[in-house]
């Protein structure tokens, strides 16, 4: 089987810059390692009524990338307007911040029609289409409206929320109808699936059974599939960079001190303002910890076009100044608050500097950072992770001091439990989340989706197994598309 990958975001594989997303790094060993072709925008926008998307081709260890420039008049309705302004703050279950127009509507849709007509030019014999995220939840009807007839799935890397929030969504019964043109529906947590199925029943009045949906396109599944990370590249990641400068400086800035980190985009749905205003608390309910633990918060900036991202800034700049300035020494900062990106490479190795690692958000449909820090410790010294317990990855790290990231109390005593807490503990709570890390990779991820997806051509038709190869995707990629630059 040939298998097209398709997401708004892409990346390319070099450890050493800095990533763009959680989506985007995770979907990078999943290209390199199968031999897919990874589908995605450039990043960039054309004038224009173009009937041929512009596209780049690059290998990518055994798969490749192709980039597509998406058309101007639609870019800023599809992603900053109901991408990010509608259905971003739904399925986070932030109906307060849904801020769309039907003219937003149209540009999704646009776009998802544009990208189902691009995709067109990587189809050959045996193809299946693997859809990434909120961006594309129309894509497999406007691929088969355009005929194909090919298995097609789709995977959220977001929560899916309460039916009471999607009704505020507009346009809901024709979106959610629409996904059901997708073979298989992937979604991190049981929770996910049971929220999106009850949907399926109190909004649209269709039955499933064991899973499986009847509707107007036909049979869909719905499965849960937990995304995983490579463990073991992450840690030999932590290992290697202890040497990096970036890492070193940190060491040597600590002067013993005890070190908290969290890495997140600057998004409402992270708990960043929840997450300070515990530190605040921890060091003012428990002065013993000034000057004892400190944290490193990482916020790179994103979707700046949208005002409740411009809100948010202002208001996490402001407190940090505010909780500096109260709690600060001449020479000791509480929050060293950075908002810039740093390279996976990097991040391991600021990860297991850190002795507490803080993952805290409101709402998660898994949060890979969590997964992250874990496999980045040191066996003989693992630091401790403190996890919101409205993470997907709350499910499988149950070692994990959880905490309710509304709580401010409850963060602030368990950032003190895990700052103090003994050697014996900390290795017993790493080594059971490490051997869940190591169970569960990215790789089996994906291939448990492809072999599921599999299954929804074996019932449309008897095919061959899966064989991936990948030079020969290459060449009859570069051979099938006119005017493209093969890099």
């Amino acid at each position: 089987m040939n298998l097209v990958v398709v997401s708004n975001r892409v990346a390319r594989g070099k450890p050493n810059e800095p990533m763009t997303g959680g989506l985007a790094a995770a979907l990078l060993p999943v290209v390199e390692y199968s031999g897919a072709i990874w589908v995605g925008s450039s990043g960039r926008v054309r004038d224009g009524q173009q009937k041929e998307p512009f596209a780049e081709i690059e290998a990518l260890g055994t798969g490749a990338l192709a980039t597509l420039d998406l058309p101007a008049a639609h870019y800023g309705g599809y992603y900053e307007g109901f991408a990010n302004s509608a259905l971003w703050p739904a399925l986070h279950s932030r109906s307060d911040l849904i801020r769309v127009s039907q003219g937003d509507y149209l540009s999704y849709r646009e776009v998802n029609a544009f990208m189902a007509r691009a995709l067109l030019r990587f189809r050959k014999t045996r193809t299946a289409f693997w859809v990434q995220d909120y961006h594309f939840l129309a894509l497999g009807a406007e691929l088969r409206d355009l005929g194909i007839d090919d298995p097609i799935g789709f995977f959220l890397h977001t929560p899916w929320p309460v039916t009471a929030v999607m009704q505020g969504v507009p346009n809901h019964r024709e979106l959610i109808t629409a996904m059901l043109a997708y073979d298989l529906l992937g979604f991190q947590t049981e929770t996910d699936r049971q929220n999106f199925l009850g949907y399926l029943g109190g909004e649209l009045g269709l039955s499933v059974e064991d899973g499986i949906v009847l509707s107007q396109h036909g049979r869909t599944r719905c499965e849960v599939f937990p995304i995983g990370i490579d463990a073991e590249k992450f840690a030999q990641y932590a290992a290697k960079s202890v040497s990096h400068p970036d890492v070193s400086r940190l060491r040597r800035s600590l002067n013993g001190e005890r070190l908290a980190i969290g890495v997140d985009r600057l998004d409402y749905s992270k708990g960043l303002v929840n997450r300070i205003s515990a530190f605040d608390r921890l060091w003012t309910e428990h002065p013993q910890f000034s000057r004892s633990i400190s944290l490193l918060q990482i916020a790179n900036p994103s979707r700046g076009g949208i005002e409740a991202y411009g809100n948010l800034q202002n208001e996490v700049a402001r407190l940090v100044t505010d909780v500096n300035g109260r709690h600060g020494e001449v020479d000791w900062t509480p929050i060293r608050y950075l908002n810039k990106g740093f390279s996976q490479a990097v991040l391991a190795g600021l990860y297991r500097t850190a002795q507490v690692g803080v993952v805290t958000p409101l709402h998660d449909g898994m949060n890979l950072v969590a997964k992250e820090y874990v496999a980045a410790q040191n066996p003989a010294d693992p630091g401790v992770l403190v996890l919101s317990k409205f993470a997907g990855a709350a499910n499988e790290l149950d070692t994990a001091l959880q905490v309710n990231p509304h709580d401010i109390d409850g963060m602030a005593r368990a950032i003190a439990i895990a700052a103090a807490m003994p050697l014996p503990e900390r290795k017993m709570r790493w080594d059971a989340m490490m051997k869940k890390l190591r169970g569960h990779t990215i790789q089996q991820w994906s291939s448990d989706f492809v072999a599921e997806l599999e299954k929804c051509r074996t019932q449309k038709a008897a095919v061959a197994p899966l064989a991936a190869q990948p030079p020969q995707a290459l060449r009859w990629l570069k051979s099938a598309i006119s005017g493209v630059r093969l890099i």
